[in-house]
């Protein structure tokens, strides 16, 4: 429950789905792409390391082609100081060795017609957690109300996928969890993540100094600036969330682009750093996750999912009394998770950020997926008025407009990061 004051040195890490991004969309891909037996030779050392989250998946097919029906995946950013490079993250040398899940994504991958759907859970965020086995043998006793972050704490992975699987009713079939240096070198293999800014940003808890416009982050600086909280929107979790979403955004334009996908030594690379950080214990793969196989499956479905088709949304909330933590918003969230399980279309009518983190200012050229594709206008980033927490109807394609309550964009949705005021 510590670490949860000024982020004067390490603490949250918020970024993960970057690094499933590469691992479950470039590892992957290059495991058939480059045809390399020495990826696949290398993978078999996953298995190893693998932890288990209770479901391990079907019967691997005998054949490689997308996953069949659809997917759900956690990702988390833990705050362990274990492996972490002091000088960069000097407060480790006080660390009290406790390992908190301060990111926490469920990735949604749609059954046919395929869709993206990604949804952060704000870390302070009070729920029940249930009971949860200790890794280390025996178990850990359920709790009514619980900030969602210390889950990774009393369970490891596993307690985390427990967690969200209460909260949201959604089955959970694998799952994720990196720290801190390995998103800066996920970063560095990357190659780098363009971000916006609307403003110049200046945050002396983070050491993140950057210029109005467009830049180019890797390695540290990319783990910095999606640490960054006091510098931007209003200076809360919620602001961060959203600037973490316009990173995820642009990561995925890259990689759709070619930037990456297309380039086989940036795809070994990637692959190899990959492998790397399970091996030197910055990356944590369920054991359902393990299997090249699957991985290049779960690749292939989400290849040529188009833009306007990946959204990034955050769990509504209210704060709660006293304002240090925020609470679940159950009524505008069953709307979110009943479009997923009816896989229809979903689209955010509420502002991009929670925290007036980030501002919409335009749109990606292209889609993404299918080449030549046309995109639809996403959100605009204004709150709907007299937003209740029930549906809206949608367009004739069955889209959801979902509660105003939930914010978020769509990855064709280019946003700028908004200094505090």
């Amino acid at each position: 429950m510590a670490r949860h004051g000024e982020l004067t040195s390490p603490h949250p890490l918020r970024q993960v789905f970057t690094i499933l991004a590469a691992v479950v969309a470039v590892v992957l891909v290059s495991t058939t792409a480059i045809g390399g037996f020495y990826v696949w030779d290398a993978a078999r050392s996953l298995s190893d390391n693998g932890v288990s989250i209770g479901d391990e998946g079907s019967e691997l097919p005998p054949h490689i082609g997308e996953i069949e029906g659809g997917v759900n995946m956690l990702v988390v950013g833990t705050d362990s100081c274990e492996g972490q490079d002091l000088k960069l993250f000097p407060r480790c040398k006080h660390d009290d060795g406790g390992e908190r899940n301060d990111v926490t994504m469920l990735v949604h991958i749609s059954d046919a017609p395929r869709r993206v759907t990604v949804v952060s859970f704000p870390r302070d965020m009070i729920v029940p957690i249930p009971s949860c086995q200790n890794p280390e043998g025996g178990s850990y006793p359920a709790m009514s109300a619980q900030m969602i972050n210390v889950s990774y704490s009393y369970g490891g992975l596993g307690c985390s996928v427990a967690t969200v699987e209460e909260l949201t009713g959604v089955d959970i079939q694998f799952a994720a969890a990196i720290r801190w240096t390995g998103v800066i070198n996920m970063s560095d293999a990357i190659g780098g993540v363009d971000v916006c800014l609307s403003d110049d940003i200046k945050d002396k808890h983070t050491g993140l100094n950057l210029k109005k416009g467009e830049q180019t982050l890797v390695g540290a600086q990319a783990l910095q600036f999606l640490r960054i909280r006091h510098g931007i929107g209003d200076g809360s979790d919620l602001g961060r969330i959203s600037n973490q979403q316009q990173f995820m955004s642009s990561l995925v334009r890259k990689l759709q682009s070619g930037a990456v996908l297309s380039n086989y030594p940036a795809l070994l690379n990637l692959a190899n750093t990959a492998i790397r950080q399970v091996n030197e214990k910055q990356l944590v793969l369920s054991e359902s996750l393990t299997n090249p196989q699957r991985m290049v499956q779960i690749a292939m479905a989400v290849a040529d999912v188009p833009y306007k088709d990946i959204v990034f949304v955050q769990y509504p909330t209210v704060y709660a009394p006293g304002g240090a933590r925020v609470l679940p918003v159950s009524s505008a969230a069953d709307v979110l998770f009943t479009a997923l399980s009816e896989n229809k279309p979903i689209r955010v009518t509420g502002s991009a950020s929670g925290g007036n983190g980030v501002e919409v200012v335009g749109e990606a050229e292209g889609d993404g997926g299918t080449p030549g594709a046309t995109g639809t206008p996403g959100a605009t980033g204004t709150p709907t008025p007299g937003a209740t927490g029930e549906a809206t109807p949608g367009a004739d394609d069955g889209t959801v407009e979902l509660p105003g309550e939930i914010t978020g964009q769509s990855a064709n949705e280019v946003t700028c990061t908004v200094a505090q005021r």
